[in-house]
């Protein structure tokens, strides 16, 4: 179990200190956050994908 798995939901992560980071770190960091989006991203599409199937199988014809 991670250590941030039992804070609520709704919480906000806090934000990681920049200042100490290198511009190569900071690079890394950007690289890091950008395959986050996309896998967000990702999981955007299926549960779409998700939505309109189960909402045509509700539609009347």
């Amino acid at each position: 179990m991670e250590i941030e798995d039992d804070r609520p939901q709704n919480m906000p992560k806090p934000k990681r200190d920049l200042d100490p980071m290198s511009i190569e770190e900071l690079q890394e960091y950007i690289e890091e956050m950008e395959e986050e989006i996309e896998r967000v991203r990702g999981e955007i599409v299926k549960k779409e994908e998700h939505r309109a199937g189960v909402e045509g199988l509700f539609k009347s014809k």
